[in-house]
């Protein structure tokens, strides 16, 4: 017949044997291992932290891990999205997010197209007459080497204005937002004047943490305004204006004007026929 530590010691092998237990506090994750002096983890949202074992004197040998975290938390950045037509009010709203940022203590930056000159090309101006200093930039992958790296890192807030005339927009954004951990704060056209897709603003939506489609008074009638109803002839894309060119209508308005412009397309049209059959 065996002894009685014999059989305790096969029966109960981890209370006979001495263990090494981890308490993942973060996770909340008991895990058991032998002779580890520390213990590494990847967090799901690539979040990497080095445990440093902490000996607690008990007959089980527990030991507690305190994190001590390699770099600045990834993954908790924002983007934010407004939109809208003319006369909407997006710059307006961009930066009253932008101030309401800066007065809780956070470091901002805006940056806008170079494209835009028509209030100065150094200060985002909303058609109210609010200004606040700007990066005016040809594309937002340059901003990292013009604010300099010492500068970008302590950025916790970035807005950008006109969003429509970036065509690195989503690119930026992602890795703002995911890799720096920084939020952005975005403000453009949704729509051109024909009510087609504007840029790369749209294509940021699937990425954003929230949306805001702001809406405009239609000059017509006064009714909600969604859309920008372009009063020339002009058929470029890219044309930028202000209330001389653009102004907001409602649906109807919307519709009617279209069919109005093109009617006079087709009088002026057949105007210059006539006229060049006489010569």
């Amino acid at each position: 017949m065996l002894p009685l530590s014999r059989m305790k010691s096969l029966f109960c092998p981890l209370i006979s044997r001495p263990t090494t237990m981890f308490v993942c506090r973060r996770y909340e994750v008991l895990s058991t291992f032998k002779n580890l002096n520390y213990a590494q983890t990847v967090n799901p949202m690539s979040k990497v932290c080095t445990f440093r074992c902490s000996t607690v004197q008990n007959c089980n040998q527990v030991r507690v891990l305190n994190s001590e975290s390699l770099g600045k938390s990834e993954g908790s950045g924002e983007v934010h999205v407004i939109v809208g037509p003319m006369f909407a009010g997006k710059t307006t709203t961009l930066l009253k997010r932008i101030k309401s940022e800066r007065s809780n203590g956070r470091s901002v930056a805006i940056i806008k197209s170079d494209k835009d000159t028509r209030y100065g090309l150094d200060s985002i101006v909303t058609h109210d007459g609010d200004r606040l200093p700007c990066w005016p930039l040809a594309n937002l992958s340059s901003f990292k080497q013009r604010c300099g790296p010492e500068a970008y890192s302590k950025l916790e807030v970035i807005g950008i204005d006109e969003a429509q005339f970036f065509e690195d927009l989503y690119d930026f954004c992602t890795e703002v937002a995911d890799r720096d951990g920084k939020i952005v704060i975005v403000a453009g056209l949704d729509g051109d004047y024909l009510r087609r897709s504007f840029g790369s603003v749209l294509d940021i939506i699937p990425i954003a943490d929230s949306v805001t489609k702001l809406t405009a008074r239609c000059e017509l009638c006064g009714e909600r305004a969604s859309f920008t109803l372009r009063k020339t002839e002009e058929t470029r894309t890219e044309l930028i204006a202000g209330a001389e060119v653009y102004m907001p209508v409602c649906r109807k308005h919307y519709v009617s004007g279209q069919v109005v412009k093109e009617a006079a397309r087709s009088v002026l049209e057949s105007q210059k026929i006539e006229c060049s059959s006489i010569l």
